[in-house]
């Protein structure tokens, strides 16, 4: 049986001129012409997504929706009417979010973070403002130091409110970013801390422990070529100044060096660091 809202591996039926039938267990469901991959005939699986066209008929298309069902994304308002707002969710088709699942009336062009929902009535897609009631720490599905994917949610005081995996919530700490961000950013971390009563998470952009220095070590090593073989940072250099030539924290920046002092590949002074043999 095929999900509505999400990805279908689904074979195909028979060719017709606009297009492929694809196997749903019933009549079929339509593949249009302009989603059909070259060379992709009856008999043949495909990985589709599966929603209503305008006519409320299940379609399939290739196209990669901005989420599919029960996931969270930031969209902006294509067109609004007394009964909701439309959003651009990367389909021929726009999400419909009702007046009712808004937090204010959304404004044309505006972007907003929505989750995307299926109408219980109705059996459509839909997409609604009023995330907060979907996410929860009480029973968590993460670990620490697992690699998770974080949605920027808002800003706060010592730091940002992050979404984990479309479910949970959890706090990236200022210290921890290393580059701009925005509400609505989506990008992959991991779990740093989960405290003793699960409801408080922190979370760090990149991949968990020395894995993320070894991603960065390579770009310290070419930027100290590029520059004749030294560079005049070192612990003492401002926070900003680090992020803004390194594009990424003091704290990653220390770690990573760190590293590559152990490795004997640089030297510290009190001008910066040098790389012990350039030509290598």
């Amino acid at each position: 049986m095929i999900k509505v809202g999400e990805y279908n591996n689904l074979k195909v039926l028979r060719a017709v001129d606009f297009g492929l039938y694809l196997d749903d267990g019933k009549e079929g469901v339509l593949l249009p012409t302009r989603f059909v991959p070259k060379d992709l005939k009856p008999g043949d699986t495909i990985s589709v997504f599966i929603y209503h066209d305008g006519d409320e008929r299940l379609i399939a298309t290739t196209q990669k929706p901005k989420a599919i069902l029960g996931e969270i994304a930031k969209m902006a308002v294509v067109s609004t009417t007394p009964q909701g707002a439309f959003l651009d969710w990367g389909l021929m088709k726009d999400l419909f979010v009702p007046k009712s699942a808004q937090l204010q009336p959304m404004l044309p062009k505006g972007e907003y973070i929505v989750k995307v929902v299926l109408d219980e009535q109705t059996g459509r897609l839909a997409a609604t403002e009023k995330i907060e009631p979907f996410l929860t720490n009480q029973s968590l599905s993460v670990k620490e130091m697992e690699e998770v994917n974080l949605l920027v949610y808002r800003r706060t005081d010592i730091g940002y409110v992050v979404i984990i995996n479309h479910k949970h919530t959890g706090v990236l700490h200022h210290n921890e970013i290393y580059r701009a961000i925005t509400a609505g950013d989506q990008f992959r971390g991991f779990i740093k801390k989960i405290y003793p009563d699960g409801e408080k998470i922190d979370v760090s952009i990149g991949k968990p422990g020395y894995q993320r220095v070894e991603d960065e070590t390579e770009k310290i090593l070419r930027l100290l070529k590029e520059n004749d073989g030294f560079l005049p940072y070192h612990d003492k250099s401002d926070p900003e100044q680090i992020y803004q030539f390194f594009s990424m924290s003091k704290k990653t920046f220390k770690m990573t060096t760190g590293n590559l002092y152990k490795q004997k590949k640089i030297s510290f002074g009190d001008d910066g660091i040098r790389l012990i043999n350039p030509l290598a």
